[in-house]
């Protein structure tokens, strides 16, 4: 498989190319830089691709184009019409249908000659170690931090390189991890951030096509590092401000002290929670939620009862433009962590918070149980939800 000692690139040549793979290829061959040599590396390259979604979309569809031999797919959830804002690999008539599935008939179309490989299954640390064993190359198009440590950790302990991108709203971030020559993930980010603190795309959105740029950006790190040619972002991250259509290159150092890659690691295996290493709620969040959580069915119950309450949704108002639980008064997140909105709040009746989907409201309570509030509950799985079990003709985001 990979050939680490020479910089003569990630993989050793494969077979020589036929006739019909010079004529789909040609542009590549007559790259002084690329050639036969070099597309021969990649058609026996075998490279993972960790998710189908905004930036695996672009990612395998380029991939599958350049001839990379093997694709691998990591993917458990079905397309959604969500997606298809983004997620170019997928189509209307894919609702509902596996992602796995979807992005491997989708490539079958680009490129018979490539074998996609479905993993068709949650990435986790009873599987990871196995999974990407048999690849060459790890290309990182997650969403979250647990998997993002998770494959971060698998790598450096397998040896292997990992292409990681991120994206938001309209920034985009990418980078090269390769512990054998520079920095992992950890080096950069050695902790994640504060639960809460950085919405995903899913509650914070995402410009679509901002999955295309810094998707080929991976995919141009992953030829580079396949075919052993120009200089890859191992110890560098791009940073990309679509808005001002600007590209920033920082340098990453290596941090000797890095519990999994540096000189003396203190971790020499998988953690054994990373939902629970990067948490999703902060503690006071979980201990104001513990006893204080209602659903959407008692919710609806106390609606129907004509119950006195005040309903507070804490979405930002480009959510609330889109769909909102009838009765509910805007207040967002922002003004309780700043205090304002505690003046905004009735002490007279009890209080139900609400958010898109129930980590935001439970944040929000902390604060209001915190100010004295302690007639406070907040709807778990808020919006959406509520729109799944209880309104489904409203639209969900």
């Amino acid at each position: 498989m990979s050939d680490l000692a020479t910089p003569k690139g990630l993989v050793a040549p494969g077979p020589e190319l036929t006739v019909d793979e010079v004529r789909r290829y040609s542009r590549h061959l007559i790259i002084p830089d690329v050639g036969m040599l070099g597309q021969r590396r990649l058609m026996n390259a075998k490279v993972l691709c960790v998710g189908a979604g905004g930036l695996g979309s672009p990612a395998l569809m380029y991939l599958a184009a350049a001839g990379v031999g093997t694709l691998g797919i990591v993917e458990f959830d079905v397309v959604d019409e969500s997606n298809l804002q983004r997620q170019i690999i997928h189509g209307q008539s894919d609702i509902g249908k596996s992602k796995a599935l979807s992005a491997k008939e989708s490539i079958a179309e680009i490129n018979p000659y490539v074998n996609v490989v479905i993993h068709n299954l949650r990435l986790d640390v009873d599987n990871v170690m196995e999974i990407f064993s048999q690849y060459d190359l790890i290309v990182d198009g997650t969403d979250n931090f647990a998997t993002r440590y998770l494959v971060n950790d698998a790598c450096v302990l397998l040896k292997k390189p990992y292409v990681w991108g991120s994206i938001y709203r309209f920034d985009g971030q990418a980078s090269v991890f390769w512990a054998e020559y520079g920095p992992c993930y950890r080096c950069l980010y050695p902790e994640p951030p504060p639960p809460g603190m950085v919405p995903s795309c899913a509650e914070g959105g995402v410009l679509g096509v901002l999955c295309a740029s810094i998707g080929a950006i991976q995919t141009t790190e992953a030829i580079k590092l396949i075919t052993g040619i120009g200089e890859s972002l191992i110890g560098k991250l791009m940073i990309y401000d679509a808005l001002e259509m600007s590209y920033r290159k920082i340098k990453v150092r290596k941090d000797p002290n890095c519990p999994i890659c540096g000189s003396t690691p203190t971790q020499t295996e998988l953690l054994p929670d990373y939902e629970a290493f990067c948490g999703v709620l902060t503690e006071g969040a979980a201990a104001a939620a513990a006893n204080s959580t209602i659903s959407v069915v008692e919710l609806k119950a106390k609606m129907d009862a004509h119950e006195n309450f005040q309903l507070i949704d804490v979405r930002e108002p480009s959510e609330w433009d889109i769909v909102r639980i009838p009765g509910s008064i805007l207040i967002p997140k922002q003004e309780f962590i700043n205090g304002s909105a505690l003046e905004k709040l009735r002490n007279d009746v009890p209080i139900i918070l609400h958010c898109k989907s129930g980590v935001r409201s439970a944040e929000c309570l902390a604060v209001v149980k915190q100010a004295g509030f302690a007639d406070a509950t907040h709807v778990a799985g808020g919006v959406v939800a509520w729109v799944k079990q209880i309104d489904p003709a409203l639209p969900i985001y």
